[in-house]
């Protein structure tokens, strides 16, 4: 069982910055793949990024490549995600994920663990 929570989230003007966490519970945190994904309203949940066990591997979406940079850190049981140059099209609930996959997936059915959300609102 991985249990997490989401923190961070916020209003921000466009071009500014958020640094997402999310905290796990459980001893196997660093046998998960972990990611995040967003959903705005009236939108479907989709994929932002997702990083391998050891941190090495790590996937974004071309919407946010070069903005966002997902990391980990085994030591403390967290995933982060650094949100630069923020534009309005970002605002939505941003959910952390955990699949017990060995290699990084985009699809979120094959993450068995989600957080809660936490809310990130960019405004023009």
């Amino acid at each position: 069982q991985v249990q997490l929570v989401e923190s961070g989230g916020g209003l921000v003007q466009a071009g500014g910055s958020l640094r997402l966490s999310c905290a796990a519970s459980g001893r196997t945190f660093s046998t998960h793949i972990m990611g995040w994904f967003r959903q705005a309203p009236g939108k479907e949940r989709e994929f932002v990024a997702a990083v391998g066990w050891s941190g090495g591997r790590a996937y974004h979406a071309n919407s946010v490549k070069g903005r966002f940079t997902i990391s980990r850190d085994n030591a403390k049981n967290t995933v982060y995600l650094q949100m630069n140059s923020l534009k309005p099209e970002d605002t939505a609930v941003y959910y952390c994920a955990a699949s017990p996959r060995t290699v990084p997936t985009v699809v979120a059915y094959e993450y068995d663990y989600w957080g809660q959300g936490t809310q990130v609102t960019v405004s023009s």
